[in-house]
């Protein structure tokens, strides 16, 4: 499977920001996809994940009510809309594949897109 994110930018605390991760290469219903991000001196972490099958979804405790994972299966596409961004939200953000069940260990995913820088002004 072969990620490309995109997206990111420049954008004040409150704003809002849409990342794009477009797949190809495998059919994808047994596939599922996980957006993380690491910020600079941190660990990568998980934001969130989305079954291609059925869309099921999971969130960090850090952004849930604020960030909306979700996919549109004609365009082989996940999305990641962030809304009220705040500071600590600034990262590169990637965006993942497995094949199995929830995860939101790094090492639970194959493969990687190559990440898109967030940064949010104060």
């Amino acid at each position: 499977v072969q990620l490309q994110a995109s997206g990111g930018g420049l954008v004040q605390a409150g704003g809002s920001l849409r990342l794009s991760c477009a797949a190809s290469g495998r059919t994808f219903s047994s596939y599922a996809m996980g957006w993380f991000r690491q910020a600079p001196g941190k660990e990568r972490e998980f934001v969130a994940f989305i079954r291609w099958s059925d869309g099921i979804t999971y969130y960090a405790d850090s952004v849930k009510g604020r960030f909306t994972i979700s996919r549109d299966n004609a365009k082989n596409t996940v999305y990641l809309q962030m809304n009220s961004l705040k500071p600590e939200d600034t990262a590169v953000y990637y965006c993942a594949a497995r094949r199995g069940p929830y995860r939101t260990s790094v090492e639970g995913y194959e493969s990687w897109g190559q990440g898109t820088q967030v940064t949010v002004s104060s």
